[in-house]
Order: C-alpha cells, then structure tokens, then sequence
C-alpha cells in the first residue's frame, strides 16, 4: 500500500493545532480538580454570565462519558501531537493510518459540533479554553480531510481533489466564521448592551 508523509506546513499546523488543544485540556482539568476539591471554586476565564468556564464544567455535558471531557482531549490532541512530529521527523505513513486519523477527526469535529450546541442553546455559557479547543479541532479536521483527499486516500471527484489543492483554507475559515456568527447572533444583546 502506498505510504505518505507531509510537508513541513502540514506537520506543523498539526503539531500547533494539537499543542493548542493540549493545552485548552490540560488547564481546563486542572481547573476540574480545582472544582472537586472546592465547590466554591471560580477558574480565572469565568468572566461573566455569558464567559463562564465554572458554568460549562459543572454541566452535564462536560462529563459526556462518565469523566470529564477534556481527559479525553488529553489523549487525543497527544496523539495529534506525535503525528505531527513524526511528520516533521520524515515519518510515511499507509493509507490506512491516514483514515484512521481522519476518523479520529471527524469523531472530534462531530463532539466538537455537539458541545458547541449544548454551549450555546442549552448551558447557555461560554468557555473560552473549549473556545481555543473548538478551533484547533476545526483547522485540524478540514487540514486532514484535504490531506487525505488530495492523496486519494478519500476518493472524491476531480473537482472536489482540485478545490481542496486550491481553496482548503476557505473551509476552516467559513466554518470557524459560522460558529463565531451564531455565538454572536445567541448573545447579541448581552454584547451590545
């Protein structure tokens, strides 16, 4: 089977868009056993009704699989990370990897999608370090999804190949533009008020 690797500008925004999500999840846990051992506890992005971290963290749904979610993105934005060094390092992968990772990353951006629902129609509170995580997941899912279709490891028509070697950058954009819109458009009172 036919191996791959990437350029240096791949490698990179993996292993950036992998390091931001780390980070959004390793502050966000810390702040989790903050809550645990003090129920009083307010983290530091807690900035107001709608910028409420402590609001999103005490929710349901930040505890989707039975600990809380950003475990999980310790796990996976590590693995991000390590795919992206290894690319760096000159690492070739199978086709199969590829469509691993890609599942891997629709699994993320379809939680990510999910959590954004939640946050703004029914916890109804922002949190700015999922913020930061919602937008490493997006670049990265629209990153790899043009990795793997421009090296055919995602059959797609010729024109669909031809926009992801030209346009990828608009996907991401238009995406990360949508969800700032509805998070505008969910509180534009509370912003112009």
């Amino acid at each position: 089977m036919r191996r791959a690797g990437g350029g240096p500008a791949y490698a990179l925004l993996l292993v950036i868009t992998g390091a931001a999500g780390l980070l959004a999840s390793w502050v966000i846990t810390i702040d989790e056993f903050k809550l645990l051992k003090d129920p009083g506890f307010v983290p530091g992005s807690s900035l107001n009704p709608v910028v409420s971290c402590g609001s999103v963290m005490k929710s349901a749904q930040a505890s989707v699989f039975g600990f809380p979610n950003p475990m999980l993105g310790l796990v996976a934005y590590g693995v991000v990370v390590c795919v992206g060094m290894s690319v760096l390092a000159g690492a070739t992968f199978p086709g199969w990897y590829w469509l691993v990772f890609e599942a891997g990353c629709l699994f993320g951006i379809g939680f990510v999608s999910w959590l954004q629902y939640e946050s703004l129609y029914r916890i109804n509170a922002l949190c700015l370090w999922c913020c930061l995580a919602w937008v490493a997941t997006i670049l990265l899912f629209w990153y790899v999804t043009s990795f793997n279709v421009r090296g055919g490891f995602l059959p797609v028509p010729t024109p669909v190949k031809s926009f992801f070697a030209e346009f990828t950058w608009v996907l991401p954009l238009l995406h990360i533009g949508v969800v700032g819109m509805l998070v505008l458009t969910r509180w534009w009172d509370f912003w112009t008020n």
